[in-house]
């Protein structure tokens, strides 16, 4: 029988957008993913470029329609009319909005360790628009825009953070802005409360 991954070696790719640095809320962000457990085993600070942003959205093929298709329903559902029905088109515009913000300032990126670190990492994050995000969130606490804003001022929201949204997905945009040498494996004391099935070693 083919042993499987234990779920403590799940990674995840988070990026602080500029407008997180620019509210130095850089430390607020890493300490909630450091009090949740995760294992911090990547960072850098960077200014990228718009082909690299392009190519991040880019990684899955089908992302440029997915996300047109999504903001035509959006634009439909408040009765207003879409900038295209085609959905390239759409998804187009979304990553030329993104290209611009992403290149505006330095960004943060860092990989994160630890059980189902994907899902916990995207919970605590919060939605992506910060209006309709919980309370709680990072987004939720620290962000106010909305789709809305975003819409009128012909923006990509700001919303700090980019968090991977699956494990497939993580994998890949992991090796899009980290080398291997770039990730760092040690051994974290903390490790053994959250995952020795005994806790053995506590007691003198």
């Amino acid at each position: 029988m083919m042993k499987t991954s234990h779920p403590k070696t799940e990674q995840t790719l988070v990026i602080i957008k500029p407008d997180g640095i620019q509210r130095t809320l850089v430390g607020e962000i890493i300490g909630r993913y450091e009090r949740l457990g995760l294992k911090l085993v990547g960072l850098k600070m960077l200014l990228p470029s718009a082909v690299q942003i392009e190519e991040h959205y880019l990684l899955d093929p089908n992302w440029k329609r997915l996300v047109g298709e999504k903001a035509i329903e959006s634009y439909l559902k408040k009765g207003e009319k879409p900038p295209s029905a085609d959905p390239i088109v759409v998804g187009g515009q979304v990553i030329m909005r993104l290209k611009k913000y992403f290149t505006s300032g330095p960004v943060v990126a860092s990989v994160w360790q630890g059980a189902h670190a994907v899902e916990i990492v995207r919970k605590i994050t919060g939605g992506t628009e910060p209006r309709s995000s919980d309370v709680g969130t990072i987004r939720g606490d620290f962000v106010l825009d909305s789709y809305s804003m975003a819409d009128t001022d012909d923006r990509a929201i700001r919303n700090l953070i980019h968090a991977s949204g699956s494990v497939a997905e993580a994998e890949a945009e992991i090796k899009h802005w980290f080398s291997k040498d770039e990730l760092v494996k040690y051994r974290l004391v903390q490790e053994q409360i959250l995952y020795d099935v005994n806790l053995d070693g506590l007691l003198e």
